[in-house]
């Protein structure tokens, strides 16, 4: 049975994931980590400043990590120094912290860091992937995400991660976000976030030629599918060698 810490834990994905994984016959939830310290599904919540004692009083075999970036590099660190796998659904990260965590997981812990843990977004990456590389290549291309009034980074970590396949497979183009004004097309993607409500997580992406276009979407409706993917990549993830994975990984999609 994998111990089990939640950092974010009174945040919305964190009480989530903390119900989740509190009724996994498998996993046994030993803690939970935020910026002030309380209790979560009959468990204590550390407060960040003292994470690394409270690590080391409850020895777990992996931390779920959704938080913010700068917290979730300096969890990543104290995880790391103490051989803990982890999960990290964090977005946001700067290309330097980035590598900050690159350099502290590699050859020390196994991690899977993604965007997004749904399976359905995963599965819409593959096809994304498939479609980029048989749409004629003069076919224009539109991003749109909507999310929740309170996200913070724009575009979502799973719209930048949208924009890093389609680079990868039909070569690097200029991403311009929204237009105003006179803005001829060019060859661009062109990149457009909405913010309001309570929206989960909507992703599109036009596929757009002349007299016709084909369009990929992924809507979530709940962000438990978001906890339900990070609970399985902790139940996976245990017991790995040590390296960075991705949901791809998980699911046996390479």
């Amino acid at each position: 049975m994998s111990k089990v810490v939640v950092c974010g834990a009174l945040g919305r994905m964190g009480m989530v994931i903390g119900g989740i994984v509190s009724e996994s016959p498998d996993m046994d939830l030993v803690g939970g980590v935020d910026v002030k310290e309380g209790s979560f599904y009959g468990v204590p919540v550390a407060a960040a400043e003292r994470m690394g004692a409270f690590l080391d009083d409850v020895r777990p075999d992996v931390i779920i990590d959704f938080t913010i970036a700068a917290a979730a590099v300096g969890n990543i660190r104290a995880a790391s120094e103490r051989g803990i796998a982890l999960v990290v659904g964090t977005t946001g990260f700067s290309p330097d912290q980035q590598e900050e965590i690159r350099t502290a997981v590699e050859g020390h812990v196994p991690a899977v860091i993604s965007s997004n843990f749904s399976v359905g977004v995963n599965l819409f990456w593959a096809l994304i992937r498939e479609a980029a590389r048989r749409v004629p290549p003069d076919y224009d291309i539109e991003v749109t995400e909507a999310h929740h009034r309170y996200k913070q980074d724009a575009p979502s970590g799973t719209a930048t991660t949208i924009l890093d396949i389609l680079d990868a497979e039909r070569g690097p183009h200029t991403r311009v976000y929204g237009r105003e004004g006179i803005a001829p097309r060019g060859d661009e993607i062109g990149v457009h976030v909405v913010r309001g409500g309570d929206i989960v997580g909507d992703h599109t992406v036009m596929f757009a030629g002349n007299h016709e276009v084909l369009e990929l979407s992924h809507r979530a409706y709940d962000r438990a599918v978001f906890a339900r993917g990070a609970v399985r990549a902790a139940g996976w993830v245990v017991g790995k060698e040590p390296g960075i994975y991705s949901m791809n990984d998980v699911l046996g999609l390479q």
